[in-house]
């Protein structure tokens, strides 16, 4: 089974200095209908202007993933973890008991777009953590890699909760499959250019009908539950950016 979610159909607040589309309730955006999904709290797409940024605030009990497209973030937080944050990297933060961070543009010129992801931890209360790590284009460039999971394996960041989040760069017409494991639900968002996407059926071909395949584009999202897998094939167009979740 799939569905999807349209760029278009996300709330959509201009601050000014910061246009964000949330993908789930958020701030000033409120839909009974989009709290998150399964574990998923936030997908909050934000483009921030030079020299802006989100000031110093607190945080409790939540898992806040970071991943910059394009231009770069500054990070400071209330327990000495400071630096800047390139495509490329992935950042992890455990709020646990309670932390507080800014997340800052330091660019005079550049803009910086970015997707913000919360996850709801399996455990509340435990002592804040911060992890930021480079992952090699190579590693995930027409395959899926593991960036994070429950438990570390693989060589991924370790968040707290049943969860695994793979980044891909498919390049023009290139595919890559996921397998689904029973009782769980897959994810994807489309960060940048366009795939094809199919839920596979125990025949294990994708299927082509309406309700099991779609095209997406960036800011588009699919979900994926009772099914084998779900395979992506980037449309002839161009290079495709994904972040896929993987959620009990």
């Amino acid at each position: 089974m799939l569905s999807v979610l349209r760029g278009s159909e996300r709330g959509h607040l201009n601050h000014g200095w910061l246009d964000t589309y949330h993908s789930f309730s958020f701030g000033d955006y409120y839909d009974p209908r989009r709290m998150g999904y399964r574990s998923l709290r936030v997908i909050n797409e934000d483009r921030v202007d030079p020299g802006q940024g989100f000031g110093m605030h607190g945080h409790r009990d939540m898992e806040i993933v970071t991943v910059v497209l394009s231009g770069r973030l500054q990070h400071r937080d209330s327990l000495g973890n400071g630096g800047v944050l390139p495509p490329g990297e992935l950042q992890r933060m455990s709020a646990g008991r309670g932390i507080r961070h800014s997340e800052f543009n330091p660019s005079a010129t550049e803009p910086v777009h970015l997707y913000q992801i919360w996850l709801l931890p399996d455990t509340e209360g435990i002592e804040p953590e911060y992890e930021q790590r480079r992952f090699d284009a190579a590693d995930r460039t027409n395959r899926l890699l593991l960036a994070a999971s429950g438990d570390g394996r693989q060589g991924s960041m370790r968040i707290h909760q049943n969860a695994d989040i793979l980044l891909s760069t498919l390049s023009a017409g290139s595919t890559v499959e996921h397998p689904l494991r029973a009782g769980r639900g897959l994810w994807l968002q489309v960060a940048r250019g366009s795939v094809r996407v199919g839920a596979v059926g125990a025949s294990g071909s994708a299927s082509n009908d309406d309700a099991n395949s779609a095209t997406l584009a960036a800011g588009d999202a699919a979900i994926v539950e009772e099914a084998e897998a779900l395979r992506i094939a980037a449309t002839a167009e161009g290079e495709a950016e994904l972040i896929l979740f993987d959620l009990a």
